[in-house]
């Protein structure tokens, strides 16, 4: 029986599990993949106050697991396969076991959304920036998506392809203006604005894209044999297990506690309904509801 147990190991649930810790409670954090979540994947971290210079999304998790493991903290790399919400002990049964707790913390953010086209499935599609992006080097590469994330992989992978074309859905950027205007400093950034991909051709790897006008629905089909697809289309909470809550729109609500409907439920992160998602608000929503779990233990 532990005192709080997390599901997720990026910045919430690191954040929750270390103030958890830090009050006396026994804390087990469960993670199917690896410490950091989508941060983790990430070229570079950005605007988080005194970030060290150049941070990578893996130097950043590299340094979330060192601090966790260094205060006690308890990480075990399991697929979460169910869980039990309501009455006083929390169960939760993964694909390795199954554990109690007092309190549960909900930290397992969100997955990077699919386009539901055809040939999405291909070699070359739903590349990572800083782990396939030198793959690419000297050649052209496509950023799905206008919003920060995607801009700032784009903006990444200028140095390493020869071209990086964005295509938006919206008539110009979505990102904040810091990113617009690297965009257009750059000389090998190309921009195709209230567009969308809808369709990707080959036999095994890339070979052709189509994209979709969203204003005149006229289709162009882009031959480029060998180039790289990165997708930066949103997320998808991960909260297809949690049942027994009501969510809003997929996410999950919240109070100032970062409690959910259910006493002794909480949740942080990415994965609850709110209207700013950055890794400085996941680390706040954490450290809330990792002291509000142990108060309550």
């Amino acid at each position: 029986m532990y005192d709080i147990i997390i599901i997720g190991a990026g910045p919430a649930g690191i954040s929750a599990a270390i103030y958890g810790k830090s009050r006396g409670k026994n804390v087990l954090v469960l993670e199917k993949k690896q410490v950091g979540g989508l941060i983790g994947t990430v070229s570079t971290v950005t605007h988080y106050t005194a970030i060290v210079q150049g941070e990578s999304g893996s130097t950043f998790a590299e340094r979330m697991k060192e601090q966790a493991l260094g205060a006690g903290v308890e990480i075990r790399y399991e697929n979460v396969a169910e869980t039990r919400l309501t009455g006083e002990v929390k169960k939760v049964a993964t694909d390795k076991g199954s554990y109690e707790s007092k309190a549960l913390i909900l930290a397992n953010g969100g997955s990077g959304r699919m386009l539901g086209i055809p040939g999405e499935n291909l070699r070359g599609v739903r590349l990572n920036a800083p782990k396939d992006g030198p793959d690419y080097k000297g050649k052209s590469v496509y950023v799905i998506g206008g919003a920060d994330g995607a801009v700032k992989e784009a903006l990444y992978l200028t140095e390493i392809a020869r071209e990086v074309t964005i295509v938006c859905v919206e008539d110009e950027l979505a990102c904040i203006q810091e990113f617009r205007d690297k965009a257009a400093a750059c000389h090998n950034i190309k921009i195709i604005p209230h567009a969308s991909l809808t369709a990707v051709y080959g036999s095994e790897a890339v070979e052709e894209l189509e994209i979709t006008d969203n204003r005149t629905g006229k289709k162009q089909i882009i031959k480029d044999t060998g180039c790289g697809i990165f997708v930066y289309a949103g997320i998808v909470p991960n909260t297809q297990m949690y049942t027994e809550l009501k969510l809003d729109g997929g996410y999950i609500p919240v109070d100032s506690s970062m409690q959910t409907e259910i006493p002794g439920v909480f949740a942080a992160g990415d994965i609850c309904a709110k209207k700013v998602r950055q890794v400085a608000t996941a680390v706040a929503d954490g450290a809330i509801a990792g002291i509000q779990a142990a108060a309550m233990c």
